[in-house]
């Protein structure tokens, strides 16, 4: 980036201001979209085996597929928030359709509807992510994104959390249909919330990390996709994140799997407890990267912690099995996923800038996710399968072992200081304000 283009967008950023409505919407749709995302997710194989008596072959089939047309779509859908300038509504649309779907797997829970309805729903989910971190980026801007976005990633496990205890409670005191309803009832609140994000406080521009492309030396157009695919620092990144998630992905299902052999009968309530344990502590770890960030922490450094704790974890899940335990280390879980959460979007931000491509590299990340996602689960469940548990859990940590060489020999810091034209001592007061009002975070 020019020493013009910089000091051009440092001045930009050092002046906004959004208005507290617009933060406090990104809050609140943030904390909605935690059950609106993946729709029904995981309860919707517990629907269709408890309820509707589905074969484990339909199942699959319905996951298989969904979970396919999910990950191709990630690079396409990126490309399209990009190139969109009505990110509210694409949002709301979004909701409206996961919510509409929801029902109609409801009403009609035949192999054709759901198949269909669960694809249309993969490729909607798609769009969510992205256009929620591109409204971030867009509002506060690139300086603040980091704190911003761990602020989202807090309020989301919050959401998540109460997701989980709702849905818990639903399902075993009124059924498990009302599941359904529950998210409808999300997409709708948030529908309306991401309407509170006032268009006025929305910088399309920065919304796609394309700032430098309005300056004199901009080019007004997207960098080429070649060029992308010839960053060294780029294809780093998307390395590791499969390599993360393929040592991350299996270990809460051959976690939950093995609670079910060493107390039979526990496994829903063990894989529960699991998943709410680490998801509170998502929310401590979100607002700590934040904060890290914020006192000058570099991004490589706090993701190599993320990546130290993985095979660690993968480790001890090797040495035991009580039940107690296994829920214990996966709090751990909740440190190395709760800085994934935060600290991807802002590198992939970092590797952006002035590109354009911003929501097409988040489309690539979430993309390398279910890649290493599958691979975690199909491998790791054929070692379990041949040599046990312990083996299983070991491959995985080797695997994330790997994930931590890759990034610490080649990947290298992604954060730029940027300071207000003339140095710190000439940032205004509104700036300082503005800065604290953003983040939520007082100092």
């Amino acid at each position: 980036m020019s020493p013009f283009a910089r000091a051009s967008t440092c001045r930009s950023e050092s002046s906004r201001s959004p208005s507290a409505q617009s933060l406090r919407g990104l809050d609140a749709v943030s904390f909605l979209m935690a059950d609106v995302r993946d729709g029904i997710g995981p309860f919707l194989a517990v629907f269709l085996k408890g309820t509707q008596h589905w074969s484990s072959g339909d199942i699959g089939l319905v996951m298989g597929v969904s979970g396919l047309a999910a990950a191709l779509s990630q690079i396409p859908a990126g490309m399209l928030v990009d190139a969109l300038r009505a990110k509210r509504a694409v949002i709301a649309v979004s909701a409206c359709v996961v919510a509409t779907g929801c029902l109609v797997i409801a009403r009609a829970p035949t192999l054709p509807v759901i198949l269909v309805t669960q694809t249309m729903l993969a490729l909607v989910s798609a769009v969510i992510g992205p256009c929620l971190a591109a409204l971030s980026l867009g509002v506060v801007g690139h300086r603040l994104l980091a704190v911003r976005v761990s602020r989202n990633e807090g309020f989301n496990h919050a959401g998540n959390v109460t997701a989980a205890v709702l849905a818990g409670t639903l399902g075993q005191y009124a059924g498990t249909v009302w599941l359904f309803w529950l998210v409808c009832l999300f997409a709708a609140t948030s529908a309306l919330t991401v309407m509170l994000v006032r268009p006025s406080d929305i910088d399309h521009e920065l919304a796609r990390g394309g700032e430098v492309l309005r300056t004199p030396e901009g080019s007004g157009r997207p960098v080429p996709l070649r060029a992308l695919v010839q960053r060294r620092d780029l294809m780093t990144f998307l390395a590791t994140v499969v390599l993360f998630h393929f040592g991350n992905a299996a270990m809460l299902p051959l976690a939950g799997q093995m609670i079910a052999k060493a107390a039979p009968g526990q496994d829903i309530v063990g894989l529960g407890a699991c998943m709410i344990a680490a998801q509170l502590v998502m929310v401590a770890v979100a607002a700590s990267v934040g904060r890290a960030v914020r006192a000058g922490v570099g991004r490589r450094k706090i993701f190599l912690v993320a990546l130290a704790v993985l095979p660690v974890r993968g480790l001890l899940f090797a040495l035991t099995d009580n039940p107690w335990a296994v829920i214990g280390i996966q709090l751990l879980d909740g440190v190395s996923a709760g800085i994934f959460g935060v600290i991807a979007t802002v590198i992939a931000s970092d590797l952006m800038r002035g590109t354009g491509r911003f929501n097409l590299a988040q489309g690539a990340t979430s993309l390398a996710v279910g890649i290493g996602a599958g691979l975690s689960n199909v491998i790791s469940g054929l070692i379990v399968d041949r040599f046990g548990f312990a083996a299983g859990f070991l491959a995985l940590s080797m695997v994330a072992a790997a994930a931590f060489i890759v990034f610490a020999l080649f990947m290298p810091e992604t954060s730029l200081e940027e300071k207000p034209a003339g140095g710190p001592q000439e940032q205004s007061p509104r700036a300082r304000r503005a800065s604290r009002s953003v983040t939520g975070i007082t100092e």
